[in-house]
């Protein structure tokens, strides 16, 4: 490599860590207001994250930008470039053309409103009241259709934000991944509903002291490879994670005294988001490729650790004696089986992220279906909660007694992520397709969640894909590993085969 080239190159790099750099801020700040930051900050740190957020997107649009991403793109430069190298000079190319249009104020603009718009979709939750968030969200609503615009329609409208999440993706090839799933899952669902095998869940409606909740959690997150010395666990309204660099990499839950399996499975599965990102090649820290692909890869981490790992039944029998010892009186007289299929109920029920594996996905489709209606059919958020409550009615024949176990259960709109819950979906065929390519590479797969050596498993996922952060498109890293494309008929095995079990089908 030339002299120019490899001076061009370094200085895109440096405008990149820069840039990350700032990504990195913004992110701590957004942590904190989530973990308990003083309410009485909240507008000061509002306008905090706005102004560092302009700042980063005047970098990634600058004419220095520009002009750097034009000589790496030339064609007798671009080959001369180290393929990481390359994949990072198409990322940020991506991302420019998407946002050269978006003047900077209207980022500032939104990056104060969203974390003033989370603090009150908070307290709307808890109260239930969805007027008290109503003129925030179309706040939200409003500008997002406005970025739209400057990003440029795709197929459709709505096109445009699934593409922000998941390269690619369509509504016409979800609307088809999604048809070919029902098909399969709806008559599963109906069989299950009629069978007389019916788990019990009665000793999970008991009282589980929540220190006790935490000092699990934090044993499961160490057996699972979690390293704490590069994150930490704390509690949040919501529970998720956020990569700030592979070496500080924070998860959250929250802890129902009445529930003991809503922190478990929350664990899990944002230890799963925390173990992709904790263990992304060093070689791409300060680059805008340290992180996930995309949120649908992202979520097949989660969902494979809290369902495929985490719901199984040999991984209780090598940790449910332990979770017997955390809680000796409520579960002395229940055997493993019986837990097992008490964590697999399937059950109509209100909240996403309680949901078994089977009925999730209609909790998804939902969400889908009205953000379709929101940006393709121009929905008022006024109709919001008569809209939810009507296809929760009609997807799983339950309606929430109050919108705070209704449409203000998830804070995803709150910071105007929509376009985000399809990969949810997403998630659970690509983790589907990915175990079963696991199982035959690691035919001693079960052996070791029975034995509770989670350490081979974890080291195939770094080398399948944690590895590779965002140096390869989810279409390319599915491919490599299962040898074919996204195929939803592993999920929809891999739950028949399941629920087939479990109620004596």
């Amino acid at each position: 490599m030339n002299h120019e080239i490899q001076t061009k190159l370094d200085h895109f790099l440096n405008l990149n860590r820069k840039i990350k750099s700032y990504y990195e801020a913004i992110g701590l700040l957004h942590w904190d207001l989530a973990t308990g930051a003083p309410r009485k900050g909240v507008d000061t740190r509002s306008e905090t994250i706005g102004m560092l957020t302009t700042e980063a997107f005047k970098l990634s649009i600058s004419d220095e930008m520009k002009e750097l991403i034009s000589f790496l793109t030339s064609q007798d430069v671009f080959h001369e470039l180290q393929d990481q190298e390359q994949r990072l000079v198409e990322d940020v190319k991506q991302e420019l053309n998407r946002m050269q249009s978006v003047p900077p104020e209207k980022i500032q603009a939104f990056s104060v409103l969203a974390p003033r718009s989370q603090v009150k979709w908070e307290s709307a939750k808890e109260s239930g009241d969805f007027s008290v968030f109503e003129p925030f969200l179309t706040q939200i609503v409003d500008m997002k259709r406005e970025f739209i615009d400057y990003y440029g329609v795709k197929d459709t409208r709505y096109d445009t934000l699934l593409d922000m999440f998941e390269p690619d993706l369509t509504v016409a090839k979800l609307d088809d991944v999604f048809s070919r799933l029902k098909a399969r899952l709806v008559p599963l669902q109906e069989k299950i509903t009629k069978s007389v095998h019916k788990p019990d869940t009665s000793f999970l409606d008991q009282t589980f002291d929540i220190n006790k909740q935490m000092e699990f959690s934090r044993y499961i997150l160490k057996e699972m490879g979690y390293d704490f010395e590069a994150g930490r666990l704390d509690e949040s309204v919501h529970p998720f994670a956020t990569g700030l660099n592979p070496g500080d990499v924070r998860i959250t839950t929250h802890y129902y005294e009445k529930d003991v399996a809503s922190a478990v499975f929350s664990s899990l599965h944002e230890g799963g988001h925390a173990l992709y990102e904790q263990n992304i090649d060093p070689k791409l820290a300060g680059t805008l490729l340290a992180e996930g692909t995309s949120m649908g890869i992202h979520e097949s981490q989660s969902r494979l650790w809290e369902n495929m790992i985490g719901r199984s039944l040999p991984f209780w029998e090598r940790y449910y004696p332990v979770l017997q010892s955390y809680f000796p009186e409520q579960l002395k007289d229940v055997s493993v089986q019986s837990f097992y299929e008490a964590i697999n109920k399937v059950e109509s029920s209100l909240i996403r992220i309680e949901a078994d594996e089977l009925t999730y996905n209609l909790h998804i489709i939902i969400r889908y279906e009205i953000e379709k209606m929101l940006f393709n059919e121009n929905l008022s958020v006024s109709d919001l909660p008569s809209v939810w409550n009507e296809k929760y009615e009609q997807y799983l024949g339950v309606t929430p007694p109050h919108n705070g176990v209704g449409v203000l259960q998830d804070v995803h709109w709150s910071s105007g992520d929509f376009g985000y819950f399809a990969s949810y979906s997403l998630g659970n065929m690509y983790a589907a397709q990915i175990v079963n390519t696991m199982r035959k590479e690691i035919p001693e797969f079960e052996n070791y969640l029975r034995e509770g050596k989670l350490t081979p498993i974890k080291e195939w996922l770094t080398e399948k894909v944690y590895q590779y952060g965002k140096s390869r498109k989810p279409s390319e890293l599915i491919l490599a590993i299962t040898g074919e494309e996204l195929n939803p008929d592993y999920l929809a095995d891999y739950l028949e085969n399941k629920y087939k079990e479990i109620y004596s089908l």
